[in-house]
């Protein structure tokens, strides 16, 4: 009974985009085998001599074994789960104080807009890599600098898209009546004008995860990201880039992952777009 309005949901939002439907599987497996790949039969990602070095892909290694005899299934396993749990991370925290902000922005007055406005012009102007330079430069290399670094990118759109949704429906009727009927500040955003701007959010949390995995997987390709013996997809990426006229495999694994995570997120925001889509939606009550 509790999974029926999930499935009403899902077959909905199917219909709707059936290649987002086939990607939100695909991201949905992906990071269910990310996470329970300490429970797969596999060597442990950080075993050396495990296998023999530089071994070819074959039926007991997938993706064949790293320059230290390392299992590279595992270690694209740990990577992916460690490059998707840090960018959703960050992503949901960016979410957090994009809202906050936005709606601040979209509710407060002209010279508190325009700060908030030309400062999130100033921060989305850094390239990501230099902002993630920066960051290390700080803080020194290691998730902490991943984790600010994609905040950082990843906060500008999702503020500039909050203050767009929240300032049309800031001025529409039934916020004007709340206001009138002495709602507070707090009340009238969280109450009145949060649940109206959820889609456009939503769809745009979900783009920002992908971007999250691309920074990410760029800092961790330059060495900035988490540090050995853990291992992302990017930092698997340089790794396997030294080999890469003598072990071509060893790219194969993070970059197939890498791709197709970010591929199913993007499809999963346009989705997510489409099936919020109002004239979609009329279609569909007729």
């Amino acid at each position: 009974m509790i999974l029926q309005p999930v499935i009403h949901h899902w077959r909905d939002f199917n219909r709707a985009d059936r290649l987002a439907g086939t990607a939100s599987v695909t991201m949905m497996v992906l990071i269910l085998v990310a996470l329970l790949a300490p429970l797969l039969p596999l060597d442990p990602p950080d075993q050396v001599a495990a296998h023999p070095r530089l071994s070819e892909p074959s039926a007991d290694l997938v993706f064949g074994s790293d320059n230290l005899g390392r299992n590279m299934l595992s270690r694209v396993l740990q990577g992916a789960r460690i490059t998707i749990l840090l960018s959703a991370i960050a992503v949901l925290l960016a979410s957090v104080a994009g809202v906050a902000i936005g709606l601040i922005a979209a509710y407060s007055g002209k010279a508190l807009d325009e700060i908030i406005s030309r400062f999130s012009d100033i921060v989305f102007s850094f390239p990501a890599v230099l902002m993630g330079l920066l960051i290390t430069a700080i803080v020194g290399p290691g998730e902490f600098a991943a984790i600010c670094a994609i905040i950082l990118v990843t906060l500008p759109p999702i503020v500039r898209v909050v203050r767009a949704a929240a300032m049309e429906v800031t001025g529409t009727d039934y916020v004007t009546i709340a206001w009138l009927s002495g709602a507070s500040p707090a009340r009238l955003l969280l109450v009145n004008v949060l649940p109206n701007i959820s889609v456009p959010v939503v769809t745009q949390v979900a783009y920002s995860i992908s971007i999250g995995m691309l920074v990410e997987s760029a800092l961790s390709f330059l060495g900035l990201g988490p540090q050995p013996p853990a291992a992302s997809l990017g930092s698997l990426l340089r790794e396997g880039s030294v080999y890469i006229t003598v072990a071509p495999w060893l790219v194969f694994g993070p970059a197939i992952f890498l791709v197709i995570a970010i591929w199913s997120t993007n499809l999963i925001g346009e989705g997510l777009r489409v099936f919020f889509d109002p004239v979609r939606a009329r279609c569909l009550e007729e």
